[in-house]
């Protein structure tokens, strides 16, 4: 199976011996981040740093300023890694060592947009703004992730590309000294927290058959009995996994019918930006360019991973990569509705967290891999490169050494 590591430039930038490093890695492909949210990452191996804090979502290229110009919401460039375009570096360097780079884009996730236009955030049921999470049924904000997307994807060298958070963000976001964390909310409550009541969401609820008003005082009544630490309201039974069951249990907190009104809109909204987005990277490439999106196959869910339906995002993108550190059950829960869709040359890429301190297993990375080839995984990835051990990283060479060779 095909392997690319995640990396990001100020990875490379700097280390003349990160490129080497890689490929005798034994992947033959490294997705580099070029658009990318706000992040304090280790850099256990550079030899000018070891902490990298990269203070503010920005793209880690200089935009074209004819493209922005006169666009109300527009990208920010970095300032904590050297150079003017420390992704075109990184991936001259990357090149050079004979690996191919695909580029790496973060889209509907970024919090300095979100303080600086408040008023393109997602707001709750409660009123509150997320500034980490734009919404994407407001033009101005799909206009913008669009336009991200083809500028960002198609960078000089970039064989293809892979589109993070192209779908809607919610509650989930692991912020600053975060403190949220005191009632566990499962996925219904994640998504009911997660719900966008801004004008243009609430006008799109009501053509969709949900009275927004109504809607809204029913998310607050629903989740009242959590904030006193009383059991939810819906029935909790679900598969091991912790997936099978949990659009159910948002039914039975909304009720049917508003349910699915929030469904119809935001089903609808992802979709139009994922096909958006995806016809935009391809008409700014061209031929030959692959355009695969970061996605999950319950089309509620948020995050970087975003809701998606298999069977329409198949129809036009290249393919997918699919969170599978977790256990046989979950990883059998999004690769198996992406592969029923699967065409010729789909790509079904299972992405590993390598990284022990982050939850990540690489000395089960082969046997991982063989299970989800059988689930219909055609590719790996490996997350990250950049920040595993060298324990960890020599865990994962011999894995790929054996993934090679089965």
């Amino acid at each position: 199976m095909r392997a690319s590591a995640f990396l990001y430039p100020w990875d490379v930038v700097g280390d003349p011996h990160c490129p080497e490093r890689l490929a005798e890695l034994g992947v033959r492909q490294v997705t580099l981040a070029s658009a990318y949210h706000s992040t304090r990452a280790l850099t256990p191996r550079h030899p000018r740093h070891r902490i990298v804090t990269a203070r503010y979502a920005a793209v880690l290229y200089p935009p074209d300023a004819g493209r922005w110009a006169g666009r109300p919401l527009q990208p920010y460039r970095q300032s904590w890694t050297p150079g003017e375009d420390p992704y075109g570096a990184a991936a001259e360097a990357l090149a050079a060592a004979g690996l191919q780079v695909h580029s790496w884009v973060v889209l509907a996730h970024n919090s300095r947009l979100g303080e600086e236009h408040p008023d393109n955030s997602v707001r709750n049921a409660y009123g509150d703004r997320y500034p980490w999470a734009p919404c994407i049924a407001r033009p101005e904000v799909r206009d913008y992730a669009v336009t991200l997307a083809a500028e960002a994807a198609v960078r000089p060298g970039a064989g293809g590309a892979e589109l993070e958070s192209c779908g809607w963000y919610g509650l989930a976001h692991l912020h600053a000294h975060d403190k949220i964390g005191g009632v566990p909310l499962d996925g219904a409550a994640q998504y009911l927290m997660s719900l966008c009541f801004c004008a243009v969401c609430r006008e799109g609820y009501l053509d969709s058959g949900a009275e927004p008003e109504r809607l809204r005082e029913q998310v607050v009544r629903a989740l009242a009995p959590l904030w006193s630490g009383r059991p939810p309201t819906a029935d909790e039974s679900a598969a091991p996994d912790g997936r099978a069951g949990e659009w159910g249990r948002i039914e039975a907190l909304l009720g049917g019918e508003l349910a699915a009104a929030t469904r119809r809109w935001r089903a609808a909204v992802a979709r139009a930006l994922q096909r958006e987005a995806v016809a935009a990277v391809r008409a700014e490439a061209g031929a030959g360019f692959r355009v695969l999106l970061h996605a999950d196959p319950a089309v509620h869910r948020c995050g970087a991973n975003a809701g998606a339906d298999p069977a329409d995002l198949l129809s036009h993108a290249d393919g997918v990569v699919l969170a599978c550190t977790g256990s046989a059950a979950e990883r059998a829960a999004v690769l198996e509705p992406f592969a029923r869709h699967r065409r010729r040359n789909t790509t079904l890429a299972a992405n590993f967290t390598v990284v022990s301190g982050m939850g990540g297993h690489p000395a089960r990375l082969a046997a991982d891999a063989d299970h989800a080839a059988g689930l219909g995984a055609t590719e790996l990835r490996l997350y990250h490169a950049g920040l595993a051990s060298d324990e960890d990283l020599a865990a994962v060479r011999t894995a790929l050494a054996a993934v090679a060779a089965s």
